[in-house]
């Protein structure tokens, strides 16, 4: 699944990353500062969870694909 993040400084980036190992199901995880989007491998991950415990604790959130 991809998700677009708030990751305007590196406060954010390590909070969404820890956010995002810490779920259960998630095997891995890609960042593209560039574009504030992270990938996420796994099996069995609650995507509208993981989306409102980011956007609760990083700020604005996107789901933008989910495979």
């Amino acid at each position: 699944m991809v998700l677009k993040v708030n990751m305007s400084s590196e406060k954010y980036r390590t909070k969404a990353m820890k956010i995002v190992v810490g779920a259960s199901g998630v095997n891995g995880v890609r960042l593209e500062k560039e574009q504030g989007k992270l990938m996420v491998e796994g099996e069995g991950v609650d995507v509208l969870a993981l989306a409102q415990t980011l956007k609760k604790k990083v700020g604005k959130t996107e789901i933008i694909k989910v495979s």
